[in-house]
């Protein structure tokens, strides 16, 4: 219907033609509504009297439509304009023009994180952020005419979505767009030159009773309302691990430091009484100036490490008031059992420090001098414990995008972990302590960093790979051989045992278990590793950082990754070792070359284990697996659909695509098969894996792309944060779908595709499809589960 249509020029025409229409006519807002001054809306707000009824209003017809129409986009660092639309804090900020995400500064920016570095809707404006609510006189028209979030809903409904199956190149859904945020005074302008740019962008438009009930609320003053005080069971237990983590001994004290730096990035929730059924309460966990039982005085700082410039620290529970989004959530139980396991590891253990580590760069970037006091097998015995939280936060921490930070992983690989036992080893601590120097981290060169130090880490690092391969082949020299009695079995109940790492470009998820095919890599973490990852990509990584600081986080990050790998090699024979290796890294530039073929990974004893077959690698895959049956979770099993066999038995059909067929796929594909018994609906997440000659190019990885094997993952539920495509499949056409899918050759092919079952972004369904699928999630998973985010969903 609007494909023709020159945009541009109708802008032109309605200014000329409809300059009696509010929506585009030339405004002084300063004359007509007064200046904008946060004050005029904090005392409207004041003067509103009883606000039972406004904030019930919110609650339960404003929040909904907000969760699920807005925050799927706005949330995260990666929000269009920093505009998060997940609390009330959020919206009262408004946006902001700089990106947070920019590879390119020279120098660290300013953080601007909700809750942490500013307060209050005034200490926010002074920050350079603008409101998307009217700020000015508050009358119903100024609250419309001067709110950036109502006119974009307006323009939304006067120039809808075009009827057409793909949108043409108004729409720019690429990550690196150049972003349009205008401010209210600048909202003429952007409507008369981007007239299909209203909100939701590229999208369906709000429904009728929707944009009805939005527009209402904002005319009426667009009250938000504030948290809701906590119920005195969770007062509770907030007091009784307050209580734990605030000891006054420097044995607690250096405790709670370290279990602070490892969980500030987290969201805790009391598990012994959180409901069944129903999302629980989260915290975050961070640093005050007041103890508990006084109002939090939150110490901002770049990092959980840097110096709080306070005489002491106090470690609090900040309670999460902000809509639960998938790519940032990482729960995390507290429990009687863990609290048992932190007394063990923290309370009982023998330990007595001198003093607290203290809080300069380069002691408190590097967690082997920080807490060389703390007994090394509580250090890592704390990490396995919860390894898929350890790991999620490289996932979804300061890291929710980026590309450069996540193209040093392959798509897909397993983690194994080595037996904590080894770590409370004399022998092994006494290695890691003399190995304090070659270990030091890129974050000690904080976030204005120049990235020629890269070459002092890469010696210190090429330093403690040749040591720790000499410490090796000493302690196996006497018959003693490296043999899988050395993988953590998960003590045979826990199920963080061993991991499935997928990589979606610039983001990733990892999940439990050993799900999908043998992969191409596996790594296997030993304490000194599975640390120095949290304090590079964790702990140390600053998302306001300037390039030289990004950089040599990635940098680091490959060396990490090969003492990974090399860990899993150690248990082949040594014959193969190198041969797989390079078999990891064909086509890798010099630098890498003489690595592989160097000394520094010169492990050259035997391998403790039997082969007994011309495939080792599959073969120790399959002992692996046999050794962690125990413990191997089936979250993601097609087994556990409930459709029929048969209809099982086709969708594990779509694990077969492969090669230039998947290579079609976008990264995730999120699938709902409708049943023919009407029963609830199945949800599946097909996951395409991109293969590589390696993985070791920082800027040109599409030359090391290797499309003729890629594969996919087909798994029973949602896995991942951003969907590429919806499907939409009747159960009983699962048989045509799935030929089609494996006869695809080209883009054509792919597009008939889902022209047949694809619920487009155009699509008039979209929203219900949305709303279904989001339930769904919920419904099944209400701690892990969050909303999902559609800046990455495809427009093909």
């Amino acid at each position: 219907m609007f494909k023709h249509v020159n945009w541009r020029y109708v802008g032109l025409l309605v200014l000329l033609f409809c300059s009696g229409c509010a929506l585009f006519a030339s405004l002084d807002l300063d004359q007509q509504f007064g200046q904008s001054q946060v004050e005029q809306r904090e005392q409207a707000i004041e003067t509103l009297g009883d606000p039972f009824v406004p904030a019930l209003v919110y609650q339960d017809a404003i929040e909904p439509i907000i969760n699920s129409r807005c925050v799927v986009c706005h949330a995260c660092y990666d929000a269009p304009c920093q505009l998060k639309l997940t609390s009330p804090e959020g919206i009262e900020r408004g946006g902001n023009k700089t990106k947070v995400y920019n590879g390119t500064r020279l120098v660290a920016d300013t953080p601007n994180r909700l809750f942490i570095d500013a307060f209050g809707t005034q200490q926010w404006r002074e920050r350079g952020f603008f409101p998307v609510l009217n700020e000015r006189e508050q009358t119903s028209e100024a609250n419309t005419q001067a709110s950036v979030l109502a006119r974009m809903l307006l323009l939304k409904q006067q120039y809808p979505l075009p009827e057409q199956k793909l949108l043409d190149n108004h729409f720019d859904f690429s990550l690196d767009r150049q972003q349009q945020c205008p401010t209210v005074e600048e909202m003429q302008h952007y409507e008369q030159s981007q007239p299909l740019a209203g909100m939701p962008y590229g999208l369906p438009g709000l429904s009728p009773s929707e944009h009805s009930a939005m527009l209402a609320w904002l005319k009426s003053g667009a009250y938000l309302p504030p948290p809701e005080s906590l119920p005195v069971s969770e007062l509770a237990q907030v007091n009784k691990w307050e209580q734990f983590l605030n000891e006054d001994s420097l044995k607690r004290q250096l405790s709670a430091r370290y279990i602070y730096e490892h969980l500030f990035a987290s969201h805790l929730y009391f598990a012994d009484t959180a409901e069944a059924d129903k999302q629980p309460q989260f915290y975050n966990l961070i640093r005050s100036r007041t103890p508990p039982g006084q109002a939090l005085d939150v110490i901002a700082t770049r990092r959980p490490f840097d110096d709080p410039k306070a005489e002491r620290v106090y470690y609090r529970f900040q309670p999460v008031t902000a809509t639960i989004v998938d790519k940032t959530h990482m729960p995390y139980a507290l429990d009687t059992a863990l609290w048992e396991k932190w007394q063990s590891w923290f309370v009982q253990a023998q330990f007595s420090p001198t003093q607290l580590p203290g809080y300069a760069p380069d002691i408190a970037a590097n967690p082997l001098t920080a807490f060389a006091e703390l007994p090394p097998g509580s250090r890592y015995r704390f990490m396995l414990e919860r390894a898929e939280n350890t790991i999620m936060g490289f996932i979804k921490g300061p890291v929710c995008r980026g590309q450069v930070a996540l193209n040093v992983i392959n798509d897909r690989f397993w983690v194994y972990f080595v037996r904590p036992e080894l770590a409370e080893d004399p022998d092994i601590a006494h290695f890691y302590r003399s190995q304090r120097q070659n270990l030091t981290m890129p974050a000690e060169q904080e976030s204005t960093a120049l990235a020629v130090t890269w070459l002092k880490y890469a010696a210190h690092q090429g330093d403690y790979m040749r040591a720790r391969s000499q410490f090796m082949n000493d302690n196996f020299a006497n018959g003693e051989h490296l043999t899988l009695d050395g993988i953590w079995d998960g003590d045979g109940e826990n199920s963080n045992a061993s991991l499935t790492v997928f990589r979606h470009f610039d983001n990733a998820t990892v999940v439990k278990g050993l799900v999908g095919e043998p992969p191409k890599t596996a790594w296997i973490i030993d304490y000194a590793l599975f640390e120095r990852i949290h304090y590079l990509l964790v702990a140390g990584f600053d998302v306001y950082g300037n390039y030289g600081h990004q950089l040599l986080t990635r940098l680091y990050m490959d060396f990490l990754r090969m003492e990974g790998e090399s860990n899993f090699l150690a248990l082949l024979p040594p014959e193969t070792r190198h041969q797989e290796f390079e078999s990891w890294y064909q086509h890798a530039g010099p630098q890498l070359t003489q690595f592989i073929g160097g000394d520094i990974n010169p492990f050259t004893q035997p391998t403790g284990i039997e082969y007994h077959s011309d495939t080792p690698k599959q073969e120790l895959y399959q002992m692996l697996a046999t050794r962690l049956a125990s413990v191997q979770p089936n979250a993601y099993s097609l087994d556990d659909s409930e459709l029929g066999a048969n209809s099982i038995a086709l969708l594990k059909e779509l694990n077969h695509i492969r090669g230039l067929r998947a290579a079609l796929l976008p990264e995730l594909t999120m699938i709902m098969v409708e049943p023919a018994d009407g029963g609830k609906a199945e949800i599946f997440t097909l996951v395409r894996n991109s293969a590589h000659y390696n993985i070791s190019s920082l800027f040109d990885e599409e030359a090391n792309r290797q499309p003729s094997e890629d594969d996919v993952t087909l798994v029973h539920g949602l896995l991942g944060s951003y969907p590429g495509a919806f499907w939409y499949i009747k159960e009983q056409d699962l048989a045509a779908v799935v030929a089609r899918a494996q006869e695809m050759q080209t883009e054509t092919d792919y597009e008939k595709l889902l022209d047949r079952i694809a619920v487009r972004r155009t699509d008039p369904n979209f929203w219900a499809f949305s709303d279904r699928l989001n339930q769904a999630y919920q419904q099944h998973d209400p701690v892990a589960s969050g909303w999902l985010d559609y800046n990455r969903l495809q427009n093909r």
